[in-house]
């Protein structure tokens, strides 16, 4: 019985990673279960037994990605450098598809989940980083948090190295200078 569930859970990884390496690159709709099946080497029944469908292997990649992330995503408080370092190698490698999923949320409930739970972990993550420069809980710090979203978010990300073909060096270089210049402790309002 050990052998029959190691081999089963092999097969289920092999269809995960089929799967988010399909829809990493192509529209949701565009990806069929045929097209996982022969991507991962299994049957179409096999994937429906495993996950009851499209919308369920959907759900299953989105918690797999969420969980992938959470784990690469590790950077030293308050090292504005380190940080962005870590954030961009993460973007490098998952932004475009990032970008891909997040235009299909409105339309496929499995990424609008997935993508909720990336904003939530986002956020934490950088609560736990910028810890040392954020303030007391309360209006201000809900504000620090905001800035610190937007300057981070992926579409700046894509922004600058897509859209306007920055090298990664200076696209870096312009997140440390946006993430210092909107440092809660170097604010003095009027």
């Amino acid at each position: 019985m050990g052998a029959r569930a190691a081999a089963m859970e092999v097969t289920r990884t092999r269809v995960l990673e089929a799967a988010a390496a399909l829809w990493m690159r192509s529209w949701y709709d565009d990806v069929t279960l045929q097209h996982v099946a022969d991507e991962a080497g299994v049957s179409v029944q096999t994937i429906v037994n495993h996950f009851g469908g499209k919308d369920g292997l959907a759900d299953a990649v989105a918690d797999r990605v969420a969980s992938q992330t959470a784990v690469t995503r590790q950077a030293p408080t308050g090292d504005v450098a380190a940080i962005v370092a870590v954030l961009f190698a993460d973007y490098e490698g998952n932004g475009d598809a990032n970008v891909l999923w997040t235009a299909q949320m409105d339309r496929v409930p499995a990424i609008a989940r997935a993508a909720a739970h990336a904003r939530t972990q986002h956020r934490s993550w950088l609560e736990q980083v910028f810890a040392d420069r954020l303030p007391a809980p309360g209006p201000a710090r809900e504000h620090a948090l905001n800035l610190h979203y937007a300057a981070t978010d992926v579409y700046l990300w894509k922004l600058w190295r897509r859209d306007l073909g920055l090298s990664r060096e200076d696209a870096e270089r312009a997140m440390c200078d946006l993430l210092t210049s909107i440092d809660p402790r170097k604010r003095h309002d009027a």
